[in-house]
């Protein structure tokens, strides 16, 4: 079973960050800056040791690899932007091209958005657009992943890498563009391309063109969320189920939240119910998992919460996944949110409440179903 954690890599210094929200930003300030917003809220969330780390730090991204393979994660999938030929945050992954010893399987996810202000509410300011241009524009991006796709490291099947589009509902020209892909690879001695999309919202559209795509993976917690909003269950979580959890299991009242707050709270085994209720509506599917999640580092009380996440909860519902990967999906790959989505609450990288504990879920959970990868012991 090959677990694959989303992997943003927005921690280290741009100009463009900088330029928009202020001097020395990174991922790093939204934690730092993050306040709790009611008994019990746990922010601001402080990596172990204070490990406030730079990305550009090749240090950094072998510590990384080192503790992703000692507890059982299979690779990384790298979130790449690129606007029309231009490149942000992309350094990170360019020097683990270059540098051999980082020796994780890895793959890459185009995150095709424009970039806003949502952070702030102005999901209408646009700070760079996201545009799709002709064949000269497809073979230059092409012609920049093209090293990576070659890379032994990078994974494939069947002579085939696998590339990840998170919102192909938004580009206008896909099918050309991808086709075109496909031919660009195989002219350079691949098969071709597994596209996979990421996105509910392709999935969702009523007639949409998929053939091109040999995955759909089941984002989570986003599926989920959406089921529940769509079964009008919302509101009854916050009222009955999640008022009732909270006040048991953390001592919290739902009612100490100010009227004026607009922040969403969901419970994260009601989420979690919803991910496993789940069937897979194609052959195409490969279903997802979270560790957890809370955006209000960047959202403040605009902010989104699945509330009562611990290691110990994350375990049993992945060691049921797992096992529904097998003999529901047929699939031997689970894609997680996430590696180091601090400033959404999704991360596995140890923290100074939990440790090492939502790693140490992972591989539990890999060995409660005789899925023990090469290469370490169950401690």
């Amino acid at each position: 079973m090959k677990i694959i954690a989303f992997y943003l890599p927005q921690f280290h210094l741009i100009p463009e960050n900088e330029k928009w929200w202020g001097s020395d930003f990174t991922e790093w300030t939204n934690m730092k800056n993050a306040k709790p917003l009611f008994n019990n809220h746990y922010q601001p969330r402080i990596p172990l040791n204070n490990n406030y780390y730079n990305l550009l730090s090749d240090e950094v991204k072998l510590w990384q690899v080192k503790i992703a393979k000692e507890y059982g994660i299979y690779g990384f999938c790298y979130y790449h932007y690129w606007f029309n030929g231009k490149l942000l945050l992309e350094k990170p992954l360019e020097q683990v091209l270059n540098n051999k010893e980082i020796d994780l399987p890895f793959c890459m996810c185009w995150a095709n958005e424009p970039w806003t202000k949502a952070w702030v509410g102005k999901e209408k300011s646009i700070l760079i657009p996201q545009k799709y241009g002709d064949k000269k524009e497809w073979k230059s991006h092409f012609d920049y992943l093209l090293p990576f796709l070659r890379d032994s490291r990078y994974i494939k099947s069947e002579n085939k890498p696998l590339f990840v589009i998170y919102r192909p509902e938004v580009i206008n020209c896909l099918n050309e563009m991808l086709n075109y892909w496909i031919f660009l690879a195989q002219e350079n001695g691949f098969d071709g391309i597994e596209f996979a999309y990421q996105n509910i919202g392709f999935e969702l559209l009523n007639n949409k063109d998929d053939n091109i795509f040999t995955y759909n993976i089941e984002f989570q917690p986003n599926y989920a969320k959406h089921k529940i909003s769509n079964n009008n269950l919302f509101l009854r979580s916050i009222k009955k189920s999640l008022s009732i959890f909270l006040e048991k299991r953390f001592g919290f009242n739902i009612n100490n939240l100010r009227p004026t707050k607009k922040i969403k709270i969901l419970s994260y085994e009601d989420v979690w119910d919803k991910v496993l209720e789940r069937k897979p509506i194609s052959s195409k599917c490969i279903p997802g998992a979270f560790v957890d999640w809370d955006n209000t580092p960047r959202h403040k009380e605009n902010g989104f919460i699945i509330y009562g996440a611990t290691p110990e909860i994350f375990r049993k519902y992945l060691t049921i996944q797992i096992k529904r990967a097998k003999e529901i999906y047929n699939k031997d790959m689970i894609f997680i949110f996430a590696w180091n989505e601090w400033a959404e609450g999704g991360y596995l990288e140890p923290d100074s409440k939990y440790g090492f504990g939502y790693l140490e879920a992972i591989r539990k959970s890999l060995h409660d179903n005789n899925e023990v990868p090469d290469g370490y012991c169950l401690k």
